[in-house]
């Protein structure tokens, strides 16, 4: 898989105005309105830095959760918290493209960083739409005019065709930043020279992102083993004719996966060797963890993998020489059924093979857990990760790729 893309050191951007699309969605109490983390602004400072440092003047856009949520709010509170991260100053504006964005944008001077408002809060920013015509949205037509350059760092939203990833692309000179760079770089490096044997463990409660992802790799025979964990799990020993209780039978319906039942159903008889499913799991009965055979699963809520399963697991991921995992094995948020998810993060940190761990609830256990050193890449983009995984292509990802040809025949 080739990448080619520009990058800020393809572009000279001293007091240039450079609009910077990171994503520094962050989890915020519904109560006091306080962040809680602040890990995705810490991850993107090393490019907002470098821009500044470069003499850039630099403009961020970004997001905060989606309308209908509680945590979607304004990125007044983001401001304050990246200036003490950057330990510089980020001026915050309450408007998005208006008057107000504008003529602050053209009052900056060499080294000041903009945080423009919650992009989300523009209703061109939610509709579904094709890619071309988000460069002809309001937002990239009165605000590509006030900039020089568009750089696009938010790897975790790359999955997501909206105007402030991808219409940019088509009026000005782009690139993508470090985030972007060394995500695309580290993913798609061990896609292309996977060393065998690889195995892929998959859970978590969006099955059907890991389906499409199991499907893929299997089809083109990168995997050599899947490991079922968590929701995945469920309905593998579900498709395997296992009965798993009325309880775990319409929690899966409730999730609208009914469908791929069958789909497991299908890829257990073309792919038998390589997917393993546990032989026990460990349900809740009165907020305590019995684990037990899937031979005798009663009608109880499964929340976690069992002892012996675990025990299969980590002798195979101790022999692989790589790892992708995606999903946590269980309810790990509850130190009962945490047993699993640590486990399995153990077995991955602590083999030789070269490891790479989805975004999402995974990566935060990794991180809670101490497993952050020991584990080789811990993606910022659950969704985007796991698109790539599964072999999809990422709009915003196409959109700078398109930028660097445009920029290639340009100069021819």
């Amino acid at each position: 898989m080739s990448l080619k893309l520009n990058t800020l050191d393809d572009f000279q951007l001293n007091n240039k105005t450079v609009l910077i699309r990171v994503d520094i969605n962050s989890p915020v109490d519904p109560h006091s309105g306080i962040i809680l983390d602040d890990t995705r602004m810490k991850l993107h400072a090393e490019t907002i830095q470098e821009l500044s440092n470069k003499g850039a003047k630099t403009v961020i856009l970004a997001h905060q959760s989606r309308p209908g949520k509680k945590d979607f709010t304004t990125l007044e509170q983001h401001a304050h918290v990246m200036s003490k991260i950057l330990n510089h100053s980020v001026i915050y504006v309450e408007d998005i493209f208006g008057c107000a964005a504008r003529e602050t944008i053209g009052h900056m001077k060499k080294g000041d960083i903009l945080l423009l408002e919650n992009v989300r809060f523009y209703s061109e920013e939610v509709l579904k739409r094709e890619i071309s015509p988000q460069s002809a949205t309001h937002l990239v037509n009165k605000l590509a005019p006030v900039v020089d350059y568009f750089v696009n760092d938010a790897f975790a939203a790359a999955h997501r065709s909206q105007p402030s990833l991808i219409g940019f692309t088509f009026k000005l000179p782009s690139a993508a930043g470090r985030i972007m760079e060394k995500e695309l770089k580290i993913l798609t490096g061990a896609m292309d020279n996977v060393k065998k044997p690889c195995t892929y463990v998959l859970g978590g409660v969006k099955a059907d992102d890991s389906i499409h992802v199991m499907q893929n790799v299997l089809e083109n025979g990168s995997a050599d083993y899947i490991l079922t964990t968590g929701l995945v799990a469920n309905i593998f020993l579900q498709a395997s004719g296992i009965e798993i209780g009325t309880t775990n039978h319409n929690f899966i319906e409730n999730k609208g996966y009914n469908e791929y039942v069958d789909v497991a159903g299908d890829l257990i008889t073309k792919f038998k060797d390589k997917i393993l499913i546990p032989v026990d799991v460990a349900i809740c009965e009165d907020n305590k963890r019995i684990d037990i055979s899937v031979e005798k699963i009663p009608d109880a809520p499964i929340y976690d993998i069992g002892i012996e399963s675990i025990k299969l697991y980590a002798q195979i991921i101790r022999k692989s020489s790589t790892i992708f995992a995606n999903g946590p094995a269980g309810v790990f948020e509850n130190p009962e059924f945490s047993i699993g998810t640590a486990d399995i993060l153990n077995s991955i940190a602590s083999s030789s093979g070269f490891s790479i761990i989805g975004g999402g609830h995974l990566a935060a256990a990794a991180i809670q857990m101490g497993f952050e050193e020991e584990i080789n890449h811990i993606s910022s983009g659950g969704g985007a990760c796991i698109n790539l995984l599964a072999g999809e292509k990422l709009p915003a990802v196409e959109a700078l790729k398109n930028a660097y040809f445009k920029k290639l025949n340009d100069n021819l």
